[in-house]
């Protein structure tokens, strides 16, 4: 069980992408140039916490979206931009929001991120907002 707030509590155990420390993580560190953008970048490890003390607050759907957050911390940046447009209204066709859910499973892993844009294109095609 963590204690909540994780950023208060838990400094020693939490760690960034890049595996470093939120402890180590120091206004003087960066001043000496010890710390790199990466090293601020929050870890698949600190999102899943994050969700088991949501559940624990009785928040399974808060839960849910730190585990996909999780699995996208290693999705690039330009994907994940490209992927929020496909997904507005009348951006995509059912085909290309088929194809980035099948690219979320196959290549980066991320099973409930493709699970809910396959829920989108349901959505999308029920209400007319598809190409």
């Amino acid at each position: 069980m963590s204690r909540y707030p994780l950023g208060k509590y838990e400094r020693d155990t939490i760690t960034s992408r890049t595996g470093k420390k939120l402890s180590e993580i120091t206004l003087e560190e960066v001043k000496k140039g010890n710390i790199q953008a990466d090293d601020i970048k929050i870890s698949q490890e600190t999102l899943r916490r994050q969700g088991e003390v949501a559940l624990e607050a009785d928040n399974p759907s808060m839960a849910a979206n730190f585990e996909r957050a999780a699995e996208l911390v290693n999705v690039p940046d330009d994907v994940i931009l490209a992927m929020y447009n496909k997904l507005r209204p009348n951006r995509s066709t059912k085909l290309e929001l088929v194809q980035m859910a099948q690219e979320l499973l196959e290549k980066y892993g991320a099973v409930n991120c493709a699970k809910l844009v396959m829920e989108a294109v349901e959505i999308y095609e029920k209400r007319g907002i598809l190409l």
